[in-house]
């Protein structure tokens, strides 16, 4: 007897239109808890690679940004260089192959050397100086020797010395074969028509052949240098 009734029961239930509104606000809610979660989970993940994305734009401009450090200011630090090469080349090189001879002359007579040789050679112009080679044969004692030498080193004009050897000593007398190179202007060494430096000696400690010094009792060369001449 309670069988029939439980049936007929349940079947009232589901003949209710409240029961059908009951199962459909279950099966929204559930769709609603779905979507929420699906919705929180791309979210997060949306979250995360937007972090990730926004790190790494982050490390590439700083990257970017060390990268391009060393060249602020570079504009400023190459005219800078500019300034300074050029305020050598008016302080330090010569205008013209007549003041090279002249203020050899002069530390010659100032040191009180005697210079048996003094030969003037152009090496291959380059892009803005072109080398100028001194050949010497010197002679004196050794204070007028040291004299005559660090006098070239500090001196306003730019020389350099290239090789020094001994070629003889006699009494107090030191006899010195000398090669210092200074610079000119490509236009200015033209102008001088020097010839050329042999190739020998433009290679790096290439041999000189020896200088006969003058003799002890004669008198400093302080006239202009003799140029050398080609086959000489």
């Amino acid at each position: 007897m309670n069988k029939p009734s439980s049936t007929a029961l349940w079947r009232e239930r589901l003949a209710s239109p409240l029961t059908w509104h009951y199962v459909g606000f279950g099966i929204l809610l559930a769709l609603v808890i779905v979507l929420a979660v699906r919705l929180g989970l791309d979210w997060a993940a949306t979250n995360g690679r937007s972090t990730d994305a926004l790190a790494e734009k982050q490390m590439e401009l700083k990257s970017r940004e060390l990268q391009a450090a060393p060249l602020r200011g570079l504009d400023k630090r190459v005219e800078a260089a500019r300034l300074a090469r050029q305020n050598f080349f008016d302080k330090r090189i010569p205008p013209n192959y007549s003041s090279i001879a002249n203020r050899v002359g002069e530390l010659q007579v100032k040191s009180g050397v005697r210079m048996s040789r003094l030969q003037y050679t152009q090496n291959p112009p380059g892009a803005d100086l072109t080398e100028i080679s001194l050949d010497a044969g010197i002679s004196g004692s050794y204070p007028q020797i040291m004299h005559f030498i660090n006098s070239l080193e500090r001196d306003q004009t730019f020389f350099v010395i290239r090789t020094m050897a001994l070629t003889g000593q006699q009494g107090g007398l030191v006899n010195l074969r000398l090669r210092v190179s200074t610079w000119l202007r490509p236009a200015d060494a033209e102008a001088s028509g020097l010839p050329p430096t042999p190739p020998d000696q433009n290679a790096p400690n290439a041999p000189n052949a020896p200088i006969t010094p003058g003799p002890a009792g004669a008198q400093p060369t302080t006239a202009a240098p003799v140029r050398a001449k080609e086959g000489e």
